[in-house]
């Protein structure tokens, strides 16, 4: 079932919760691929009902980023949620999700901030406002479905722990469920920005999980200082790319560790072909 209005999301939810229906939310902006495919299995498996949402939000791409040529495919996405299950494709507008004229300006727009700490670093730092207009959607979109669980992929694992904070404090009461990278056989994360690669830039980012299986292959093999640990990932890098970040820290609160453990997420960002691609891994895995 395809709809566009808030209104009539709510109403089918509420026929839902009256019969006692479990209800689960995977919010994405559409282009789906078999990550976003694995996601919603999770939650057709764990939920009696499931709602997809496919909204491209505005307010989380910055200046300059590619907000106008950001891959927009709803009618396979609807097809790949039916044949998946899915009981409600939510596919709003702009102006639905935030009213006539409120997105052209912050003045006139309430916005869920992030603390400062969480997004003062990795994809915060280059993508200002970012954290704030995807706790923004995502709130409203928990408050739009209610539903009892929400799946999240561990590809955007900061947008994943900021997430969590956001429900913790604000007691929103949803439980996240986390979900692991889907990869292609290669190695490469999958993503809807993969779209812009060549096929020569696809050989290029495959630097990403390489440098981060190797160095996780050190650090089973004993070494834990990450500054040697990051040394290692140099050699894999060419003119082909531009690395944006190398960052090791705590998986559950972002905390930059000097000495890895088992507890330690490295988190790498690099430009290929002039497309912006992020990775991470959880070492010991």
């Amino acid at each position: 079932m395809l709809l566009h209005t808030i209104k009539e999301v709510r109403e089918q939810v509420k026929e839902w919760k009256k019969r006692g229906l479990v209800v689960g939310l995977v919010p994405t902006m559409g282009a789906l691929h078999a990550g976003h495919l694995s996601l919603i299995k999770k939650a057709v498996e764990r939920c009696d009902r499931v709602v997809v949402s496919v909204f491209v939000n505005p307010i989380q791409f910055c200046p300059g980023e590619d907000l106008d040529k950001y891959p927009r495919t709803l009618e396979a996405d609807t097809k790949m949620c039916d044949d998946a299950g899915v009981s409600i494709v939510f596919a709003p507008s702009p102006n639905e999700m935030y009213g006539e004229g409120q997105i052209s300006s912050n003045d006139f727009l309430t916005y869920v901030i992030p603390p400062f700490f969480y997004v003062n670093k990795l994809c915060g730092k280059s993508r200002v406002g970012h954290f704030d207009g995807v706790c923004t959607v995502v709130n409203k979109l928990f408050n739009i479905v209610q539903p009892d669980f929400a799946f999240f992929g561990q590809k955007d694992a900061q947008q994943l722990i900021i997430i969590k904070k956001m429900v913790k404090d604000l007691n929103i009461p949803v439980e996240i469920v986390p979900c692991p990278i889907v990869r292609e056989e290669s190695g490469l994360a999958l993503s809807s920005r993969n779209k812009y690669l060549s096929d020569e830039d696809k050989k290029e980012a495959l630097v990403l999980s390489k440098i981060l299986n190797n160095i996780n292959s050190c650090y089973k093999r004993g070494l834990t200082d990450v500054d040697a640990l990051k040394e290692t990932a140099y050699s894999f890098l060419n003119e082909h790319h531009e690395l944006e970040y190398l960052e090791f820290m705590n998986q559950d609160d972002l905390e930059e560790v000097t000495i890895a453990d088992n507890n330690t997420r490295v988190f790498i960002a690099c430009k290929v072909g002039g497309v912006r691609l992020i990775d991470n891994i959880l070492l010991g895995e």
